[in-house]
């Protein structure tokens, strides 16, 4: 099986495909055809797990050069939670190239957050192991260019988004979920209006005209909610 538009879409053109195509296969495909050991993605996803830590590390240390041990393990964490890495997965349709298992197939396997995140980190640990740190470190990095782009020079302490999920996720490891309700307007005036949600229910609510800035105004009304509440809870 060729790979050649994932191949186009990440830049990268493997020596080894086979690398790719174990990358690529879930373990439900794998426990189908009863393969064992090396037949899923699972070991890939943990080597790839490891090579974008350090990459992200590595710049995330450069670009904050006054920041502390505790700021700069923010950041990293807010680039490298799942529901980044599933972006980053859609961005290359990463989906569409999936193995799947029929029952996994049947029940939306390619568009599950899970599926998503964890092969986008088999891949880098394939394109490490093929073309090692250097090849996997410009596949990041150019990947993650938005990304650092949309982290300016705030970090999750001086930004609602950032201590939300600070917050959020001192409760529990859950990281709040961002969704578009509305959209509207020319491209050139675009409205959007977007909610936040943690563990399935709504926790605020936003609008802006870009996502990002309906994200945080979103993040913002759940930060006041959920300071409220605090403070409604030490009076009695």
């Amino acid at each position: 099986m060729h790979f050649h538009k994932l191949e186009a879409a990440i830049g990268y053109a493997f020596k080894a495909p086979e690398l790719l195509h174990e990358a690529l296969t879930h373990p439900s495909l794998a426990h189908e055809n009863g393969a064992k050991g090396n037949g899923d993605n699972q070991r890939l996803e943990f080597l790839g797990d490891a090579v974008l830590q350090l990459v992200l590390t590595d710049r995330i240390y450069k670009l904050y050069p006054t920041q502390p041990e505790g700021v700069l393990t923010q950041l990293r964490a807010h680039l490298a939670n799942r529901h980044t890495l599933c972006r980053r997965a859609q961005a290359i349709d990463l989906g569409k190239h999936l193995l799947l298992g029929k029952g996994e197939e049947s029940s939306g396997g390619r568009e599950r957050l899970s599926n998503l995140a964890d092969a986008y980190e088999s891949l880098l640990g394939a394109v490490y192991l093929d073309g090692g740190l250097r090849a996997v470190r410009k596949l990041i990095l150019s990947q993650f260019k938005g990304e650092f782009a949309e982290l300016d020079s705030e970090t999750p302490r001086e930004n609602p988004k950032g201590r939300l999920q600070e917050l959020l996720q001192a409760r529990s490891p859950a990281n709040p979920v961002y969704r578009v309700i509305h959209e509207s307007g020319p491209d050139h005036n675009k409205h959007f209006e977007i909610v936040v949600e943690w563990q399935g229910k709504e926790i605020g609510r936003g609008q802006g005209s870009s996502k990002k800035r309906a994200e945080t105004s979103a993040a913002a009304s759940a930060l006041a909610a959920i300071e409220g509440q605090s403070a409604q809870a030490g009076n009695r």
